[in-house]
């Protein structure tokens, strides 16, 4: 098997530090030093530190939105009103199959996606392009559709909270809950827990007003 080219080394480093520290935390230096590469590495192959963490964010977020769009495809195809559950399991199944328990890549991933959440840099939110609006706005329209009291606003505040549920669920599974604490579920039974959960949030009735 041939070895990692350059560019592949500096993705893997930086999907690491980037998770760990936040694009601020994680410097150009300690990427290339963990790359094996040199300080122009980074300049050569994506130009500059915001790009390269644009392409790092893409290449796992990427296969998640595919498999998004191919479950939303599939029930449309069957009916123009999918029920809100089923929904959920074709928004959220795909990040539980991209996170995997106790896998240390899944993790890596998890931590990625949180820290694309909470981290204050303006470059965590600035990767995105139009692959990421065209199925965000196709899930907006379709839970929309399903739930039709729902303002704007609280639904995709709806959508967010299952990108962090699936996100620090997945975490939790790969760092082990502390011994008094019982184990988080792995696999399939989490799977199906989460998206039963996720599906009740989702229908609950709209807020009320505040006063």
């Amino acid at each position: 098997m041939a070895p990692p080219d350059t560019r592949s080394q500096l993705l893997d480093a930086a999907e690491r530090l980037f998770a760990e520290h936040g694009f601020r935390g994680a410097s150009v230096r300690a990427i290339t030093d963990l790359a094996g590469a040199n300080l122009a590495a980074i300049g050569y192959h994506f130009g500059s530190k915001a790009e390269l963490l644009a392409a790092v964010v893409r290449r796992v977020v990427e296969p998640i939105n595919v498999a998004q769009a191919a479950g939303l495809d599939r029930l449309l195809a069957r009916t123009p009103d999918p029920p809100v559950a089923e929904l959920v399991e074709a928004f959220a199944g795909p990040l539980f199959d991209a996170m995997l328990a106790g896998d240390e890549g899944g993790a890596r991933t998890s931590r990625l996606i949180m820290r694309i959440f909470g981290d204050p840099a303006e470059e965590m939110r600035a990767w995105t392009g139009s692959a990421e609006a065209t199925i965000r706005d196709r899930y907006l329209a379709a839970f929309g559709q399903a739930l039709p009291g729902l303002s704007a606003g609280e639904l995709w505040f709806r959508i967010r909270g299952i990108l962090a549920v699936a996100a620090v669920d997945r975490v939790d599974g790969y760092n082990e809950t502390s011994p008094d604490c019982r184990s988080p579920a792995a696999g399939e039974p989490a799977r199906r827990w989460a998206i039963t959960f996720l599906a009740a949030a989702m229908s609950a009735p709209p807020s009320s007003p505040g006063p």
